[in-house]
């Protein structure tokens, strides 16, 4: 099939503005304040070119197109008119400040609410724990409401304005985010938008017959078309569920379900669904949700003969969707969840579509550096794949809620010397125990049996081996499972980008094993990495003597040194060559500040040659910011095992 393309036509944009808006005014005239009505309408003037081209492109084979069309307007604008002011004049900040979150000021956290708090009152109360930390970014897991039982973790939503009873209310979140807007914290939340819990009461009204409902999923009546689909589908998750469809027998129809069998992909295709997504969308923004993690954003449009993912049908869903949030909601930033392809990800990135960016690439690198304690595969993956528009930003972390995945590109992989699938099933048996010497305790998820590739769960502190020296009582082993932990944490603090901790890794948390005691639990790994957050070790927190304690302070350490240099802040990455294979490492230069950052992956002490630190422009004699010990670059230098060094260099 021929690939659409998005063409300008600025005369027929105008002319199609120019009819739309007074309709518009007219329909909301006894709701709008004029002055603020101008301001708004600026905003559309500005975004409605782009967002025309490619609503056109996605809609305009319709025969009703301009009805949808104006729809999709008059739900933007309500939705702005229902805005509190607070939240409105935030927008106004975002828009006088628009680099706001490159700021060496961002740390981002993450955290289920129950897990972490009990609920979202909890929450509010842990506010204190978070600024301590120097949190300024919080990532909470979908609090919707989800059906009892099987709900991946979360993402299965039955109702985007509604929140799990056990967690609280909508009200409640609307709180917790004002009360973290007034600590320096931004919200993010996960915006689940390519499929529906087959409890929502779309599924729920397509399941009683109703054809417009049926239309807001993509159904078939036989096998005929899953059929031809499955030819070119990847299975995501095969063990538990093969193929990409499942039979609804209450309606005699097979439902397009890429993840699980509860829940049903949404069909974009229809306008209707774009429109009422929308809602959703602008809701939460007026909730005080500052930034949405778009879910599965490579599965959002589906294609006869294609693998379905990343499609540029994908990205202009979102490219409008960023459009009409410019329009009724400028505070809100997007971040994609894209865990495909390197260069694929990156296609996610701009300031059309999505501002910031998960990057499993550098995870899977950091972790494969950690296993084979070398930098080649991680230095020539950053070198090629780092870069990103300039107004945009990373989004860098060690774990998250989800699997580790080996989401490098096979090009890296061959370029350090390694076979890719080999490679992989190496990583794996690695970071799962199996692999002789190894310190890691994972687990394997998702394994498949034909192939052997799998990904992996565990808390930082257990992958990193301090659950094996501490069942081992060995002091030893104990100090280098703390200096990976702070290793790879000192770089996502630092190569440019959010960091993102996962609540629980900065108190060293180890592995959770009565989740298998939990049938609806039980069979998903990801659980062993997913355990309530022990407050009693967080006690311990502030004591160096203590486990829980060294990781502490030290990750401490490293957020202070993230926030009071200037060299963090919208920055360049430079990755150089050390002269040693298991040393990374990069410059970061912002205008008159800059810093070489260094870290040895290894367990043995390695040095650099003090020429070559002085071919890279450092001074004779420099302080590693981190360990206060002063460097005489007419020297070797040494790096013990495991550390982080940054160095300040003149421009």
């Amino acid at each position: 099939m021929q690939q659409r393309t998005i063409e300008e036509n600025p005369a027929r944009e105008s002319k199609t503005l120019e009819r739309l808006l007074p309709r518009l005014e007219e329909r909301f005239a006894s709701q709008i304040d004029p002055p603020q009505w101008d301001a708004f309408t600026r905003r559309v003037r500005r975004e409605f070119p782009s967002l025309f081209r490619r609503l056109l492109t996605l809609y305009g084979t319709q025969y009703d197109f301009f009805y949808h069309l104006e729809n999709i307007l008059a739900s933007a604008t309500q939705m702005w008119i229902d805005r509190p002011n607070e939240l409105k004049a935030l927008d106004a900040m975002r828009e006088a400040d628009p680099d706001w979150f490159m700021s060496n000021r961002m740390v981002g956290a993450m955290c289920y609410a129950d897990l972490f708090a009990g609920g979202l009152q909890g929450l509010r109360e842990k506010i204190p724990y978070l600024k301590e930390l120097g949190i300024t970014y919080l990532h909470l897991m979908p609090p919707f409401k989800v059906p009892n039982g099987d709900n991946d973790g979360g993402y299965a939503v039955s109702s985007y304005r509604e929140i799990q009873p056990e967690l609280g209310s909508m009200d409640d979140l609307a709180q917790l985010a004002t009360e973290l807007r007034h600590h320096g914290i931004s919200l993010v939340i996960d915006f689940v938008f390519n499929h529906t819990s087959d409890e929502h009461k779309w599924a729920g009204r397509a399941l009683a017959g109703d054809q417009e409902y049926q239309d807001f999923y993509r159904m078939f009546p036989d096998r005929s078309m899953p059929d031809a689909y499955e030819q070119a589908l990847p299975e995501i998750f095969p063990d538990e569920h093969p193929g990409s469809f499942t039979y609804r027998s209450r309606i005699s129809k097979w439902v397009w379900t890429t993840f699980h069998n509860y829940q049903w992909d949404l069909n974009y295709e229809n306008p209707a669904v774009f429109n009422h997504m929308l809602e959703e969308l602008l809701f939460l923004a007026n909730q005080g949700v500052e930034i949405l993690r778009l879910d599965a954003v490579a599965f959002l449009w589906k294609r006869l003969g294609t693998d379905c993912q990343n499609l540029p049908e994908a990205h202009w869903i979102i490219q409008a969707f960023n459009s009409l949030v410019r329009i009724a909601a400028p505070a809100m930033l997007f971040k994609s969840e894209a865990i495909v392809h390197p260069d694929e990800v990156r296609k996610y990135i701009s300031e059309e579509e999505c501002q910031l960016s998960y990057n499993p690439q550098l995870m899977a690198v950091l972790w494969n550096s950690l296993a084979t304690r070398e930098v080649k595969l991680l230095k020539s993956a950053m070198q090629r794949r780092f870069h990103i528009p300039p107004e945009c930003d990373w989004v860098n972390y060690v774990r998250c809620h989800d699997d580790i995945g080996w989401a490098f590109s096979n090009d890296d992989v061959e370029i350090a010397g390694f076979d890719p699938r080999d490679h992989r099933r190496f990583l794996t048996k690695f970071f799962t125990g199996q692999f002789p010497g190894s310190f890691a305790r994972g687990a394997p998820f998702q394994e498949d049996r034909k192939t052997g590739d799998a990904r992996v769960s565990g808390t930082c502190a257990s992958l990193c081996g301090l659950e094996q020296a501490l069942e081992e009582h060995d002091e030893h082993k104990i100090d280098l499972a703390i200096g990976r932990i702070l290793l790879i944490h000192g770089v996502i603090m630092t190569i440019g980008g959010i960091p993102l901790l996962y609540l629980g890794d900065e108190i060293a948390m180890l592995n959770d094993q009565e989740y298998v005691n939990v049938p609806d639990k039980l069979g998903d790994s990801r659980w062993l990495h997913r355990g309530r957050f022990d407050w009693d070790r967080a006690a311990l927190r502030n004591d160096a003597t203590t486990v829980p304690g060294r990781v502490h302070q030290g990750l401490l350490r490293l957020i202070q040194l993230r926030h009071q240099n200037l060299a963090f802040s919208k920055a360049e990455t430079e990755f150089i060559d050390t002269g040693n294979t298991h040393v990374l490492g990069y410059f970061r230069n912002n205008n008159e500040y800059s810093v070489l950052c260094l870290a040895n992956v290894s367990e043995e002490p390695q040095t650099l040659e003090g020429r070559h630190l002085r071919l890279l422009g450092l001074r004779k004699t420099v302080v590693d910011m981190v360990s206060g010990h002063f460097i005489t670059a007419m020297q070797e230098m040494q790096l013990q095992p495991y550390q982080f060094a940054v160095l300040s260099r003149p421009r």
